[in-house]
């Protein structure tokens, strides 16, 4: 079935319909050459419809273990040319089939690229799939819908779960947690309770864990839930990632603001300003930390990005809190910066031992 990409400018980009579905969403792109499951599992991107940069999408297929998320939840799809007969030892699908089941709206054969460079001159904006004979109300109706703001309660999970382990005990704020994001985390050995994003600060306080750790997540950060976090600063160790970074600048009395175009894919060099060294990361996020707003406070940034500069990292100069923006889990991506979660080993154990008196 032919359909059509139509963005909030008016720009149209014809192709081929995977499925029948309509969609609607923030238009956003991925420059990651691999790692298409991993994407369309991130629950951080709820409520988008993701553009894929690399031409050939879906090669090698398929397969549980990529998955991220009990589903998917992006609003939509958009590939240049989409593989249906995968090549794989791993496959166990291939990702047209993947599409289909899920219902996913899927549009390939479009130029990717061209609309790539719409969204980096005139920045993310709405945009929906519809069948090329879609009727101009139909159309109208779809970009008439009000964007979607709780889009941390779609993801977040619904119930209280354990990941046991040997080690520190960590309370896990889930805003749209990844599930290589737990799997890090308990392979460091830690014994993790997993709560839902608008769990209480008593509430995680209750479990008297040894540290807590907030979750990637998608939407605005002032849309999360930012008083639970400013309670729990100062109580426990806390590491946070991606929405948990922009969380904790928000909680400890900064800013955010939305980026032109975001920052998505698996290849961003970002700089550890205390060495000097760069890594390459894994990102996927449409909100940055407000520069000026960290003057005042007992912060200290540790991570720029190459490319923009923006605020990567920080931690705070007197309490055990620190946070990064990108994801060190990678998943996809590489596995350069898995590193801080030793970090957090490393801090949580410090704290244990001060407070036995050790």
């Amino acid at each position: 079935m032919i359909g059509k990409l139509i963005l909030e400018d008016g720009s149209v980009f014809q192709g081929m319909l995977a499925s029948g579905t309509k969609a609607v969403g923030e238009v956003v792109f991925n420059t990651g050459m691999t790692g298409y499951q991993e994407v369309l599992t991130d629950p951080s991107y709820c409520g988008q419809i993701v553009t894929m940069t690399y031409p050939l999408i879906g090669n090698y297929g398929v397969a549980d273990i990529f998955e991220q998320a009990r589903q998917s939840f992006v609003r939509g799809f958009v590939v240049s040319e989409l593989c249906g007969k995968p090549s794989s030892w791993q496959a166990e699908g291939s990702l047209i089939s993947y599409l289909q089941a899920r219902d996913i709206p899927c549009i390939y054969g479009v130029d990717t690229r061209a609309i790539t460079r719409r969204i980096r001159s005139h920045g993310t904006m709405k945009g929906v799939i519809v069948s090329a004979d879609a009727q101009e109300s139909e159309i109208a109706e779809l970009f008439g819908r009000p964007p979607f703001i709780e889009v941390v309660n779609e993801v977040t999970t619904k119930e209280v779960y354990r990941i046991p382990g040997n080690g520190p005990r960590i309370a896990v704020m889930d805003f749209g947690i990844k599930r290589n994001i737990l799997n890090s985390m308990a392979q460091a050995g830690c014994d993790l309770t997993v709560l839902p994003a608008h769990t209480c600060a008593a509430e995680v306080l209750a479990l008297n864990p040894d540290g807590i750790f907030l979750s990637n997540g998608p939407g605005d950060p002032k849309d999360a839930p930012v008083a639970t976090v400013r309670e729990l600063i100062g109580k426990k160790p806390i590491f946070g990632i991606c929405l948990g970074h922009q969380l904790l600048a928000l909680a400890l009395g900064g800013d955010t603001y939305k980026l032109k175009f975001g920052h998505r894919g698996s290849n961003h060099p970002v700089k550890d300003l205390s060495t000097s060294r760069v890594y390459i990361t894994s990102q996927n996020h449409g909100y940055a930390i407000e520069e000026k707003s960290l003057a005042e406070l007992d912060v200290t940034v540790t991570h720029r990005a190459v490319n923009d500069e923006t605020i990567e990292g920080m931690r705070h100069n007197s309490l055990p809190v620190f946070s990064v923006q990108y994801h060190p889990e990678a998943a996809p991506g590489p596995d350069d910066s898995t590193y801080l979660f030793e970090d957090f080993m490393r801090i949580l154990n410090k704290e244990m031992n001060k407070a036995r008196g050790n």
